[in-house]
């Protein structure tokens, strides 16, 4: 629900015959009509009548001035004007049911005893009550609205609160973009300066993963399926550039690759294993990736042989630092991402965080 929606108030007839005032009407206008037909003369159904349209009247009066005049002058309050509203409409409206009431040719009813004194009870009786009832019903509306501003106000807060994360995720995706592509075209450029003869190759492949890795850069989410795609392409890739160097297998389960990725989250570790790993290393080495779900948990390990945590110039570089927040705004505290050695050599990522359905598309 919106906080527009909220703060929507009705007007017109859905105000004046809201069905709570209404049932609050009769129902206390029933009471006060059984508590004073006890020794009526004229019966009791006549008194409940009277009493019930005397109800009625004072909840219209109060819901026209709750609405007209739109603008009232500084000096006086709308509460005020409400409440003064339904003090008046009380002995004027027993007025005129009891003028309306006599007979043609029949004395004025105060002329009559017992009529007088039955306006007197009426008209006494409407004014002890129904001006506190009215201040009692301003009372509970301002509650309400102060309730309903409070909860609009928290929905509002929230959605800002929201924007801003994906504001802050699309960022850290826009950094991470010229990262990806820099490293791509740096491996590619080892191959032409080096004059080999898989450099035509590769720069095609790697054209072709372009054309489809590019357009996730941007995306809002992803899957785990979509992710090991990604991750495969990439690894084939550099396979192609490094065919004596670089071994990899990637293992999955079926039931993980419809759970939703933040988007770069399996390459970024599998680009660190392949800079930071393989490629130092003169004799190469292996990287291994998998992912399992575990109940309402995902669990993906991106392990490498290459050169390991404590080699000379290792860095895991900005991509881990980005991820890591990427994966915070993502997942909140819900999310681990550890680093370590593997033994006897390399480095092992193991990432972990709730198991959810991505969304269709």
């Amino acid at each position: 629900m919106s906080a527009s929606a909220l703060s929507t108030k009705p007007r017109g007839l859905a105000l004046l015959l809201g069905w709570r005032r209404l049932r609050f009407t009769l129902i206390t206008s029933t009471i006060l009509g059984l508590l004073l037909s006890p020794g009526w003369e004229s019966g009791g159904a006549g008194l409940l009548a009277r009493v019930i349209g005397l109800g009625l009247l004072a909840m219209l009066v109060f819901g026209v001035f709750e609405q007209w005049p739109r603008r009232l002058p500084g000096w006086l309050a709308r509460w005020v004007l409400q409440v003064l509203g339904v003090a008046l409409s009380v002995p004027l409206g027993t007025l005129a049911v009891y003028t309306l009431s006599t007979p043609a040719g029949a004395p004025p009813f105060w002329e009559v005893g017992s009529r007088l004194s039955g306006f007197a009870s009426i008209t006494v009786l409407g004014l002890l009550i129904a001006p506190w009832a009215a201040l009692g019903a301003l009372v509970r509306q301002k509650e309400a609205i102060a309730r309903h501003q409070q909860l609009a106000f928290d929905l509002e807060r929230s959605e800002l609160e929201r924007q801003a994360l994906d504001a802050r995720l699309h960022l850290l995706q826009a950094q991470v973009a010229p990262h990806f592509l820099f490293n791509t075209l740096a491996n590619v450029q080892a191959l032409v300066d080096t004059g080999s003869p898989q450099a035509p190759a590769v720069l095609r492949s790697l054209i072709a993963y372009l054309r489809a890795a590019v357009p996730r850069l941007h995306a809002p989410a992803t899957t785990v399926g979509q992710e090991l795609d990604l991750v495969r392409a990439y690894l084939e890739l550099m396979h192609m550039r490094m065919p004596d160097r670089l071994q990899f297998a990637i293992h999955a389960d079926e039931a993980a690759l419809a759970l939703h990725c933040p988007p770069m989250t399996l390459l970024t570790l599998v680009e660190n294993a392949v800079r930071h790993g393989i490629d130092p290393s003169e004799d190469g080495g292996r990287i291994d990736v998998g992912v399992q779900r575990h109940g309402d948990r995902c669990r993906a390990r991106v392990s490498d042989t290459g050169v390991g945590l404590g080699a000379p110039g290792q860095g895991l570089g900005t991509g881990l630092s980005t991820l890591r927040e990427r994966l915070r705004l993502s997942f909140g505290a819900d999310a681990q991402l550890r680093i370590g050695a593997q033994m006897p050599h390399g480095v092992s990522a193991e990432l972990e965080f709730p198991a959810r359905e991505a969304a269709s598309p």
